[in-house]
């Protein structure tokens, strides 16, 4: 027997279970697939970084922050944590993000060092200090929960275990076959969303012509405040990579520390077979690092975090449709914050054919 839905999502991350949510709340019936147990996504925090100057990612960012506040209303659940971000490193960076964000009306100062290092005494400053105080955290594995919570509650069908092992387009629509481990079954829909990550390519046809996609694994790490007292806001730190191997950021986890990390310099690697172990050299910089930097974080502490990036060579996310395929993809380690945002823009896709997400996230 094959099944009929208007909308398929292929994958339950954080953009598929955002996807399905848009989908289900606008009354579109829909069925989301996903391989594992449970999606891709995982982490107890993730940035909610608004230092950002182009218009594609602003007005993005403007619409995350709605829908995340509307995800909480509807769940109850409070999702955003705004206890501020400093970003440092290039001063010419700094003063043209705090330049687009005050045209916005955001709020967005420019501290001296030594008045940052006052303020959040755990940290050493280099240059201008751009405050931007309505960013923070977003309570990343609460956020998946409520997604999927506010997803059922519009009569999502979500299934856990279930492998998309072919998926092309026909005349009536996108037909695929899952796999769930005891069956498998076809499921044609009017549309399909893939929100696959890393997995992305081995399931569009060959012919949808997606962007290179990159999979590094990439290690940042836990440390211990040596103070309880401290106060600890989320950060960027432009640093060169002549110095250490790239920019880093972090953010406060309760309960597990301050995460600092080095932003896409992890290995290449096939998401089946990942090792899970830090790079020992990348390792090594980020204790160095975190010596020189965090005078408020013991950097012998580090408890190392796995996670991938899959990145397109220009770091720009692919949100895009060819046909009756939508493709959410490439998030280039810094997607997460934007993730009911992207769920409406491929929802947007999936049921209007004549819709367009911003021209910097379309397929060239």
């Amino acid at each position: 027997m094959t099944e009929h839905v208007p909308h398929v999502v292929v994958g339950a991350g954080a953009m598929g279970l955002a996807t399905t949510w848009q989908l289900a709340r606008r009354g579109h019936r829909v069925l989301t697939v996903e391989r594992f147990e449970r999606g891709a996504s995982h982490g107890a925090t993730r940035n909610f970084n608004n230092a950002y100057s182009a218009a594609h990612y602003l007005d993005l960012l403007a619409l995350a922050r709605t829908e995340w506040d509307e995800l909480s209303r509807t769940t109850g659940e409070p999702l955003l944590r705004l206890h501020g971000l400093l970003t440092h490193g290039d001063d010419a960076v700094v003063a043209q993000v705090r330049e687009a964000l005050v045209a916005r009306g955001e709020r967005a100062e420019i501290l001296e060092p030594v008045d940052a290092a006052r303020r959040w005494s755990g940290m050493r400053f280099d240059g201008g200090v751009l405050f931007t105080p309505d960013a923070g955290v977003v309570r990343a594995a609460a956020a998946l929960d409520a997604l999927e919570h506010g997803a059922r509650s519009h009569g999502a069908d979500i299934r856990y275990s279930h492998r998309v092992v072919a998926l092309e387009e026909r005349g009536d629509g996108v037909a695929l076959t899952v796999d769930d481990g005891d069956r498998r079954y076809d499921v044609v829909a009017e549309t399909a969303v893939v929100t696959s990550g890393a997995w992305t390519p081995g399931i569009v046809p060959a012919s949808f012509p997606l962007p290179r996609l990159t999979v590094t694994e990439e290690s940042p790490a836990h440390f211990a405040p040596i103070s309880a007292d401290a106060r600890w806001p989320s950060f960027n730190h432009l640093v060169s990579r002549g110095t250490y191997p790239g920019p880093t950021y972090g953010m406060p986890t309760p309960g597990e520390g301050v995460k600092v990390g080095f932003h896409h310099v992890g290995p290449v690697v096939d998401p089946d077979r990942r090792t899970f172990r830090p790079v020992p050299a990348l390792a090594a910089a980020l204790h160095d690092y975190v010596t020189e930097w965090f005078p408020g974080l013991d950097p012998d502490s580090a408890e190392p975090i796995s996670c991938t990036y899959t990145s397109t060579d220009s770091e720009d996310f692919v949100l895009d449709r060819r046909g009756r395929i939508v493709v959410g993809a490439g998030f280039s380690g810094h997607g997460f914050k934007f993730t009911p945002a992207v769920g409406s823009v491929l929802a947007d896709l999936a049921t209007d054919d004549a819709a367009r997400a911003a021209e910097a996230f379309r397929i060239r």
